[in-house]
């Protein structure tokens, strides 16, 4: 069989039509990644009633946390390694290798043979699995697009690609809702026709069009000081949502103090080691760049911003909203999905809007004006009710995709195009990273806000409504001061709250009248309505002042820049403390490493 030669340029495989091709199949890749963080989501209940665990008996928190973050956890560690072995050896073939990865991974979840601890285990092995995969997918596909669009069309590739990323989130709550209720393997069998699909049309279509410098060498130090250390700083994050001792959350927890602080060492200590290092992992001279530098920072803060206030804002349909008004508990995972379709329909409308618009007038006017609506949008969200009307709602939610949409695509092509080529699979794996790390960490923060505002005024006010509902004394005081973790996971997973806080041996004590006026459907939520926002309120207000920082990052800018221009008028970025909009002192063009 003749080897295949990876030297093409992106007009011969294809001529102009080549963009689509890997515009199709980056995009399919994406939308098969975020429909699989989702599709979970939504049928963790049956997934866990399925292998026979309850994930909110103490013992089994764990496996609850890991099935629901450890994707993200893996794949923000690996990303940034990823592109860099990319740029070394090729990001058609890595991006190709982790389609097929991703698919071996669904197969094994499919298949899971084992239940209870040993189910568990395996499921949280074989996600890891799927989270390479997806690692090598998140890592390559915007430097594959940068590669094979020009410059004056990269804004609205992106663009494209990005939409799939956010369309594939809201299509796997509805995926999950409706496969879940057939059987819980179907979740992951869906992925595997279109992950072998992908494999084989990337294999077949897609081709290198950059250009590999020969004799690079692999740095095993920085690539394990990077691994090494935001995996700590990000397990040390995730305990740190589970109560320790006494208290409501693990901040306090030695453990948890030592891995947020071993992670931070080890990330200081591979910054030290990139600056001696000859061939490094990655080049952090890459952040003298201005739209580099500014467009991490926004991207950063941004996904902190919005990434576990969406969390947040689902918890409050399912734990709230929806129950209030006559939906099941079992049924609000699907419809709180449903009922977040506005951010999703802000998004697909400004999107790809944005990316044409940013290619002709430049990224800094879409990224700082969709920072600034969300900034907005959030300090409105502070005036809501808990049982809101959901016109105001859907429309705060419209505003807040909009937001992002007018960000996202120009900020990525800003970055992007900034790089040297020869650093774009690096330089895409950076700003995945710092994304998925900024999500992680706003689940952190935010969850925080909520659990430690809820603790302070909860237990008062569940204690004196089971006493008024009819329960005795000592009953009523134990229950409410048990962690509010629990009740708010039980309420996300779409199990009733009061079914896991009260002993069933209490409950059969009850009276009919009674036991059925503890379990309705309002009565948790009544409870914890007004404790629930105001944390969620404090929440708005964090959410508000980094997406105002995030905008003012993303001013810093600078004017549009294409690294790869070559002709003598072509604009340099200033040096990242210059001022934005500044006339460069020099007008020539950095040269291709």
């Amino acid at each position: 069989m003749a080897q295949r030669d990876f030297s093409i340029n992106r007009e011969e495989p294809g001529g102009v039509h080549y963009k689509w091709i890997a515009l199709s199949n980056t995009t399919l890749g994406i939308l098969m990644a975020t429909i699989n963080s989702s599709i979970v989501l939504i049928a963790l209940p049956t997934i866990f009633n399925g292998i026979h665990i309850n994930p909110l008996t103490p013992g089994n928190t764990s496996f609850l946390l890991w099935i629901l973050m450890g994707y993200m956890v893996v794949t923000s560690t690996l990303l940034v390694t990823v592109g860099r072995i990319s740029d070394m050896l090729g990001r058609v073939k890595m991006y190709t290798l982790g389609f097929a990865v991703f698919t071996i991974g669904s197969i094994l979840l499919f298949l899971t043979p084992s239940t209870g601890t040993t189910g568990g285990i395996e499921l949280i092995a074989f996600r890891i699995v799927q989270a390479i995969g997806g690692s090598f997918l998140f890592a390559n596909s915007a430097a594959i697009l940068t590669d094979a669009f020009p410059p004056k069309e990269r804004g609205f590739g992106l663009g494209i690609n990005q939409i799939a990323a956010i369309g594939g989130s809201v299509l796997g709550l509805i995926l999950g809702g409706v496969l879940a209720a057939v059987n819980w393997r179907l979740v992951f069998l869906v992925n595997v026709p279109f992950g072998i699909i992908g494999t084989v049309w990337a294999y077949l279509m897609l081709r290198e069009t950059a250009t590999i410098r020969a004799h690079q060498k692999l740095d095993i130090w920085g690539n394990v000081t990077f691994a090494a250390g935001l995996t700590v700083l990000l397990v040390g994050l995730t305990y740190g949502l589970l109560p320790y001792g006494g208290h409501v959350m693990g901040w306090t927890n030695p453990w948890v103090i030592a891995a947020l602080a071993g992670g931070v060492v080890l990330l200081v200590t591979f910054a030290m080691i990139e600056v001696r290092t000859p061939d490094p992992m990655f080049r952090l001279d890459l952040f003298k760049i201005r739209p580099f530098a500014a467009g991490n920072i926004s991207a950063l803060l941004g996904a902190t911003a919005r990434g576990g206030l969406q969390f947040m804002l689902i918890i409050w349909l399912q734990g709230i909203w929806l129950p209030i008004h006559g939906y099941s508990f079992s049924q609000t995972p699907l419809w709180a999905g449903i009922y977040m379709l506005p951010m999703m329909a802000g998004f697909l409308i400004a999107g790809p809007v944005s990316g044409w618009l940013s290619d002709h007038l430049g990224a800094r006017p879409f990224t700082t004006g969709g920072m600034l609506v969300a900034t907005v949008a959030f300090l409105l969200l502070t005036f809501l009710p808990a049982n809101f009307s959901y016109v105001p709602f859907a429309s705060l939610l419209l505003a807040m995709g909009l937001g992002m949409g007018l960000f996202s695509s120009p900020n990525t092509s800003s970055v992007m195009s900034s790089v040297p080529p020869a650093q774009r699979g690096v330089s895409s794996g950076m700003l995945a990273t710092v994304q998925n790390a900024g999500m992680l960490m706003s689940m952190a923060v935010f969850f925080t806000i909520v659990i430690v505002g809820l603790s302070a005024t909860l237990p008062h006010t569940l204690g004196t409504g089971l006493l008024r509902a009819g329960l005795p004394a000592g009953a009523a005081n134990g229950i409410s001061h048990l962690p509010p973790t629990a009740a708010l996971f039980s309420a996300f997973l779409g199990y009733n709250p009061m079914a896991h806080l009260l002993p069933p041996a209490l409950l059969s004590h009850l009276p009919a009248t009674t036991q059925a006026h503890l379990l309705s459907r309002s009565f948790f939520p009544s409870l914890i309505a007004a404790p629930f926002m105001d944390g969620l309120r404090l929440a708005f207000y964090v959410s508000a002042v980094m997406s105002a920082v995030a905008a003012v990052a993303s001013l810093m800018r600078g004017r549009q820049y294409f690294h790869e221009v070559t002709t003598p008028s072509a604009p340099v970025p200033p040096p990242f403390g210059a001022n934005a909009g500044e006339e460069p002192e020099s007008a020539a063009v950095p040269q291709r490493q």
